[in-house]
């Protein structure tokens, strides 16, 4: 089992440690791990997302379970923080996004541009503020610079930023893919070198190896690769998602590897609210049941 990062050796300003202090040690089992509910896909994938059970649709009902399930955080974009987080404000923290984009483009010159500041996440009470970083991707040039206002934003603001480091484009694809262990593992590596407070991370899948480059293409177990993702992360906090849907013990496998790896914690989406109310709690038992075997003075 590897070393867990600790808040206090993260490097952080005065008002970013307060923050990150309250989302860990006073929300979720308050122990200094994480689970964060997001609720950005309609944005992300449109509303096909809901089609599985429709009650998903509603902003209100997300916020509630976040609350009932005890999360540390719920990640919004900023119409819907706007327009429901303040039943709840203060329960449970919030983590505004501050940019998105549609599916409907491909990806092959991946940007996801500013739509909301950390100014606005001030205003609305947030915790934390989030930004999708896309690595790899022919925009990066302008991602980079875009991504460089908000970090001295954030700073000014004492903001924890959270990075969603996902590698996207044509060039991603031909090596590997963009939940290749080559993929995540470059990813973590550059949201750390750029800034970020914590990294949000695919899990990584070492079997996808075609055309990566040579160190990557030989046999690594999965608990090898998250392994080298979160020591990839260096000072630089890590959670981990729950990705495309699977099965139930396979997505628990992939939690206590990751909790293993020392990775702060998870952040679990669709796979939570795509499921009756009652079992989405039940799942989220499970997880919580991980992170409390693995408590960060």
């Amino acid at each position: 089992m590897s070393a867990r990062l600790r808040l206090a050796n993260c490097g952080l300003s005065a008002g970013k440690r307060a923050r990150l202090h309250r989302i860990l040690y006073k929300h979720g089992l308050g122990n200094g791990t994480a689970l964060f509910l997001p609720y950005d896909q309609g944005l992300e994938h449109g509303p096909r997302d809901f089609f599985a059970d429709p009650i998903a649709g509603d902003p209100r009902y997300i916020v509630r379970l976040a609350l009932e399930g005890g999360f540390n955080g719920i990640a919004l974009q900023i119409g819907l923080a706007e327009k429901f987080y303040w039943d709840y404000a203060g329960e449970v923290p919030l983590i505004l996004k501050l940019n998105g984009k549609t599916d409907i483009p491909n990806d092959a010159r991946a940007l996801s541009p500013l739509h909301a500041s950390v100014e606005d996440a001030v205003r609305l009470g947030a915790d934390a503020v989030g930004y999708t970083l896309y690595v790899g991707t022919p925009a990066q040039e302008d991602d980079f610079a875009q991504y460089r206002v908000v970090r001295q934003e954030a700073q000014r603001f004492g903001m924890p930023l959270i990075v969603w480091a996902y590698p996207r484009g044509e060039a991603i694809e031909k090596k590997g893919g963009k939940d290749s262990f080559y993929a995540v593992h470059y990813a973590a590596r550059v949201a750390s070198e750029l800034g970020a407070d914590i990294v949000k991370v695919n899990f990584p899948h070492p079997e996808k190896h075609i055309a990566v480059p040579a160190d990557y293409a030989v046999d690594f177990s999965s608990q090898d690769a998250i392994d080298a993702v979160v020591r990839a992360a260096n000072r630089t906090m890590v959670l981990v998602s729950g990705g495309s849907r699977a099965s139930d013990e396979a997505m628990f496998e992939k939690a206590q590897e990751s909790m293993s790896a020392g990775a702060t914690g998870l952040i679990f989406g669709r796979n939570v609210w795509q499921r009756d109310h009652e079992e989405s709690l039940r799942f989220v038992d499970r997880l919580r049941q991980i992170l409390a075997k693995y408590p960060t003075p």
